[in-house]
């Protein structure tokens, strides 16, 4: 398996960590969101540090790097769940989600903007496909109607989108910064977390130790290891694949959802299923033709 195909699958088992972020959620209870954010980067953080003990790594190591590497990863990863929370409060949660999902959409079309970087017209039409499957899904195949009351929230929800998608391309460039340095992010995410929970939100802790398995899963799966492969996935591998296999993520978290109880399947979870799977396909044309010409004699 070459190099840039392995990064991909890596990158993209943070797709898949983050289909569970929905339902870990529901069964945090009523921890609010901020104060989850700061409870689940704490954890992320922890297993960075716990990576570094068991090599004997020094983690001061991580730290020496220019102000712009630490601009684009606190503010990716903070600046993102900041602006959907925000959102959320804004505006209904069927329009934010909707705006703040077209960020794969926008890892496609910005991957162009890279050195080397080529956009062609199987990348934009599967990331396109993989948005109509996600409006399906969010939608439930009913109608969407934006209103101006609501502008504050779509703006958060906007900025939320170009935000994740900015950090994803944008991380390419610091190809040269080590993994490792997300566990640094994801402490100083945790903090401006507390800062915004003791800002916006009263403290309600889990009631019970399910809920407290709930966050301590989510700050090792789809908030801990998950951004870890990201980061290795979008400075090494193909970032228009997983630009289009990214709206995997809400079409797992509706499969986990229903098969949990807590949503119902329909023919909108078929069609987006088709769409997204059939999208993230097309999106990933180029590596899948790399890896079948290096297995031909």
């Amino acid at each position: 398996m070459n190099g840039r195909l392995r990064a991909t699958l890596i990158g993209g088992t943070a797709v898949l960590l983050w289909g569970s972020l929905a339902l870990l959620t529901t069964w945090t209870g009523r921890v609010p969101p901020f104060q989850l954010v700061a409870m689940s980067f704490a954890i992320a953080a922890l297993l960075g540090a716990a990576k570094w003990m068991a090599r004997g790594e020094d983690p001061r190591a991580y730290l020496r790097y220019p102000p712009a590497v630490w601009a684009l990863g606190i503010g990716g990863l903070f600046g993102y769940h900041f602006f959907y929370f925000m959102a959320l409060r804004n505006a209904p949660a069927v329009d934010a989600s909707l705006i703040a999902y077209l960020w794969p959409l926008l890892i496609v079309v910005f991957s162009a903007l890279l050195p080397g970087g080529r956009l062609r017209w199987w990348h934009v039409a599967g990331a396109t496909l993989g948005l109509a499957g996600c409006v399906l899904l969010v939608t439930g195949g009913g109608a969407v109607v934006f209103r101006a009351e609501f502008a504050l929230g779509y703006a958060a929800a906007l900025a939320c989108a170009f935000t994740w998608s900015g950090y994803s391309v944008l991380s390419r460039r610091f190809k040269a910064v080590p993994t490792d340095t997300v566990a640094w992010f994801c402490a100083a995410t945790a903090l401006l977390g507390l800062v915004a929970h003791l800002a916006f939100e009263a403290t309600a802790w889990p009631e019970n130790g399910g809920e407290w398995l709930a966050v301590a899963a989510l700050g090792l799966g789809p908030v801990g290891a998950a951004f870890f492969a990201w980061d290795h996935g979008v400075k090494h591998g193909d970032i228009r694949a997983l630009g289009g296999f990214s709206y995997a993520a809400p079409l797992i978290s509706t499969l986990l959802l229903i098969a949990f109880g807590r949503a119902e399947a329909g023919w909108t979870v078929a069609v987006a299923c088709a769409a997204i799977m059939g999208g993230a396909l097309l999106a990933a044309r180029d590596v899948m033709a790399a890896s079948r010409e290096r297995q031909e004699p």
